[in-house]
């Protein structure tokens, strides 16, 4: 049943937006019982959330290549994948574009903060490596990271070069005053 009501919900999230799905037409896509889909998910925001996330869990799997660099470039290149997908980008555009109400905030809130926990675990592994200092904040090194994918992406819709997430890497890791050998792109 789970798995009916996610993909379900995912479907409508592109098709018509936040503002746009109803649980029950979820129910009715899903072939459930809309009284089942609230006895398991309580809201149609916890519902949204758990779809979401689900869905970027599968899109979006953290990395662990054993380098900070490479686990930046791995997960950076699968984020532009899917931001370029239709689901991605209709998602993305989605949550982009709801409104500011109230129970709208708290699920955009709610699906970062678990986007960032989950994906934070990459600066978290590199802290414990000794290959970022203690006091480096996860969450922002991963804001770093994907905002200038989602700005070119979602935002002004301009086509991403491939090597476009390892030159972000780069910029994040050495900055931009550093200069950065491209034949050295280990760094």
């Amino acid at each position: 049943m789970r798995a009916a009501v996610i993909e379900a919900t995912n479907q409508l999230l592109q098709d018509q937006g936040l503002t746009g799905l109803t649980v029950s037409e979820v129910a009715r896509r899903a072939q459930v019982n809309e009284t089942s889909i609230y006895r398991r998910w309580g809201t149609r925001e916890n519902l949204i959330i758990d779809a979401l996330l689900a869905d970027a869990a599968e899109q979006l799997p953290v990395p662990d290549s054993g380098t900070l660099r490479g686990d930046l470039i791995a997960y950076s290149t699968a984020l532009a994948r899917y931001l370029t997908s239709p689901a991605g980008n209709a998602l993305d555009r989605a949550l982009a574009s709801a409104g500011d109400d109230p129970a709208t905030q708290r699920l955009r809130d709610q699906y970062w903060d678990a986007r960032y926990a989950q994906s934070g675990q990459i600066a978290t592994r590199a802290i414990e490596r000794g290959e970022l200092p203690d006091t480096t904040d996860p969450r922002f090194v991963l804001e770093m990271l994907v905002a200038p994918l989602h700005f070119r992406i979602v935002l002004t819709r301009e086509p991403l070069e491939p090597d476009m997430p390892a030159r972000i890497v780069d910029a994040l890791l050495h900055g931009l005053v550093t200069a950065v050998d491209p034949r050295n792109r280990d760094g």
